[in-house]
């Protein structure tokens, strides 16, 4: 169902979201004079007490204490390390969980069971029971704990050749529609039960504020309301809620809230940079999801690789101490991000006191664990890490363990939905996909109301996207940067051009799919699919908006097309809003469709009527971020001093109200490759 409150969302959405949202709103902190940034080379100073006072979803329970300290108490040096560190699949072994009884390993980006992260279904789950084993295996007077399995679910199980597919978040972001959020974070949840993982690296809750990132792509938006509430949504869709029976139970899993705090506003967009922003901005505008999430009861926080001010996220202790837990209430445990402890002054790959000690509970050390484990249990031996500070930790992870009932459901094939390979892809959860697909389109230009297409007619489909599933579903799919990925590796998902032919066949039309743009006869119209190619964290990264610097050659099909009379609709695929008004002006109608994930259906249900002439459905999405004038537009924000974005947030045309737009202003030739410093 959508949201009630989605229909008021226009340029000034910031006025109405609260009103609207279904969440309870947090303790506003008291005012505070403004809290100026350090200058140059001084650590930032927090001020907790202007921090808002939050609750956890998530209660004390007396008999999970009681379970805590009894398994420490039994536990040695050597065990409660091992509590401390994950290793990655890659890196790690079945026998070497056993022997440094880990508490956790993940797959990362293009790891998989026996290094092949196309592997099959049956062996992600057979190869979890292996590691499950290991870590239970414990020898006589010792502790056994099962460990985690931490995997980036981040649209869906999209590590799983065959698993449904959702649009990343930069689309879900325009759809406004929490209650389809939460759906697809309990359909993501079961498909991962499927293969035997426990623990999801999801929801990222960015809020990013240059587009020049390259996780644009994984924030839901700009604004921090909109982040705010699909934080909860997907908390919850992953996890249950809190109180219930179902709660980490069932279909449900562990879900992570992530980075924090402040990775999206780093400076010009640098991947793992600095975020320069005074500490008011760090609450109000990147605290937003974490004001949402932790009420909602999520159990894990990942730290950002990155910095506020010059110091690194995962060495300041004062945001993860005495705000994360002493005023927003965080009462789960904390993990690193990837080796992000080699980037703190006076580290290494093996050796990092100051994170644990600023408030690390589980170090990512993919590659590194073996020097990471060895280092603490001197560190631990020594006092410089005092025990009172790694039982902390431990029992942090252990508290977890228990809430998510691992210690009761047993070996991964025997746990609700193992196995359930029909689960994956299925019909139903491929439907929910579909609408998000839907949901999330914006309809930029509509000239004449061209659009929506009758079926009947000659269609070309054309363009480098138009039967490309890498394009489509971007990074973070099967690959670490989604690339590498054949249509083999799809086989429960429809491409655009396939999603088109279907549709227009039925209803009696023509269809003729030309990468290069020629037909054999003239079509009565072209629909032209383009976009960016896939990418992941920091290949990402970009100097500007400019998409003609990537892709000289879309503008010229356009062109080509549209000097032969044939009307041109664009669909343009990418994860943020870039400078391409030279093509918006070659098109008739134009689409932003983001990276919409397997189901290319969904696109062709609103380009086109239903066979009778009627309209299938209307377009529901509207920006959940600004579009730029110049690609040296940048950052844009609403709420920026003289804010005059191309396309403001919250715009999105329909079906229901026709507007021409016209020519629109290009920037001049020589903004488009001139990067910013």
């Amino acid at each position: 169902m959508r949201n009630a409150c989605a229909s008021t969302f226009t340029t000034v959405l910031f006025l109405v979201f609260g009103a609207c949202s279904s969440m309870s709103e947090p303790t506003k902190p008291p005012a505070a004079p403004v809290i100026s940034a350090p200058a140059a080379g001084n650590p930032p100073t927090v001020h907790p007490e202007v921090w808002p006072k939050l609750q956890s979803g998530v209660a004390g329970d007396p008999a999970i204490e009681a379970r805590v300290t009894d398994l420490l108490s039994r536990m040695t040096v050597e065990e409660k390390v091992g509590q401390t560190i994950q290793a990655d699949l890659g890196s790690v072994t079945p026998e070497e969980v056993r022997q440094y009884r880990l508490g956790s390993i993940l797959n990362g980006g293009s790891s998989g069971p026996h290094g092949d992260d196309r592997a099959p279904m049956p062996q992600w789950l057979a190869t979890a029971d292996e590691f499950y084993r290991a870590s239970m295996d414990a020898p006589a007077g010792h502790v056994p704990i099962p460990l985690l399995w931490g995997t980036d679910s981040m649209h869906g199980n999209s590590n799983i050749i065959g698993a449904t597919i959702f649009p990343h978040n930069v689309g879900l972001g325009a759809m406004r529609d929490a209650d389809l959020v939460r759906r697809i974070g309990e359909i993501t949840a079961i498909e991962t039960r499927v293969t035997g993982q426990d623990w999801i690296f999801a929801p990222v809750i960015a809020v990013a504020r240059d587009d020049r990132w390259g996780r644009t792509y994984e924030s839901y938006s700009e604004s921090p309301e909109v982040v705010q509430q699909y934080a909860a949504a997907l908390v919850q869709g992953i996890q249950g809620l809190p109180g219930t029976a179902d709660f980490l139970r069932g279909g449900h899993m562990l879900a992570t809230a992530k980075h924090f705090i402040g990775d999206g506003g780093t400076d010009k967009g640098k991947d793992q940079g600095d975020t320069l922003a005074t500490e008011e901005q760090l609450r109000d505008i990147h605290s937003a999801g974490y004001q949402s999430a932790i009420p909602a009861g999520v159990q894990t926080i990942m730290v950002s690789f990155s910095s506020w001010n010059g110091e690194k996220m995962s060495a300041n202790r004062a945001l993860l101490e005495d705000v994360l837990r002493g005023r927003l209430s965080f009462n789960g445990f904390t993990v690193s991000d990837w080796n992000a402890h080699t980037q703190v002054p006076g580290c290494t790959g093996s050796r990092c006191p100051a994170a644990f000690l600023a408030g690390i509970d589980m170090f990512m050390a993919p590659d590194t664990w073996k020097g990471v484990y060895a280092s603490m249990i001197e560190e631990v031996r020594s006092g410089e890490i005092p025990m009172a500070r790694l039982d902390e930790a431990v029992a942090r992870i252990l508290r977890v363990k228990i809430r998510a009932g691992l210690f009761e459901e047993g070996m991964p094939s025997q746990r609700p939905y193992a196995a359930k390979w029909n689960e994956l892809g299925s019909a139903e959860h491929r439907a929910v996909a579909r609408q998000a697909v839907r949901e999330s389109l914006v309809l930029l230009k509509n000239e004449r109301s061209i659009l929506p297409l009758n079926p009947h007619l000659n269609v070309l489909v054309t363009g480098d996207g138009a039967d490309n599933m890498s394009k489509q579903t971007g990074g973070w799919t099967i690959s670490w940067q989604g690339d590498g990925n054949s249509r083999a590796d799809f086989p429960n998902a429809q491409t655009i051009y396939e999603g088109i032919a279907e549709q227009v066949k039925v209803a009696g039309g023509m269809v003729t799919f030309s990468p290069d743009g020629n037909a054999p006869t003239k079509p009565d119209v072209a629909v032209v699919v383009f976009g960016e190619a896939p990418y992941a964290e920091g290949v990402g990264d970009r100097p500007n908006l400019a998409y003609q610097s990537d892709d000289p050659h879309s503008i010229d099909l356009l062109l080509r097309l549209k000097s032969q009379g044939i009307p041109v609709v664009g669909v343009f695929l990418s994860g943020r809003p870039m400078y391409l008004t030279p093509e918006i002006n070659a098109c008739e109608a134009f689409v932003a469709a983001w990276l919409p994930g397997g189901e290319g259906g969904g696109i062709a249900d609103l380009l086109f009527r239903k066979p009778d002439g009627s309209i299938q459905y209307d377009f529901w999405g509207r920006l959940s971020f600004s579009w730029p004038r110049s690609p040296d537009q940048m950052p844009l924000n609403i709420g920026d001093p003289a804010y005059d974005p191309l396309f403001p947030f919250g715009y999105g045309l329909d079906y229901s109200h026709p507007r021409d737009l016209g020519m629109l202003p290009e920037a001049p030739p020589a903004n488009l490759a001139a990067p910013q410093s």
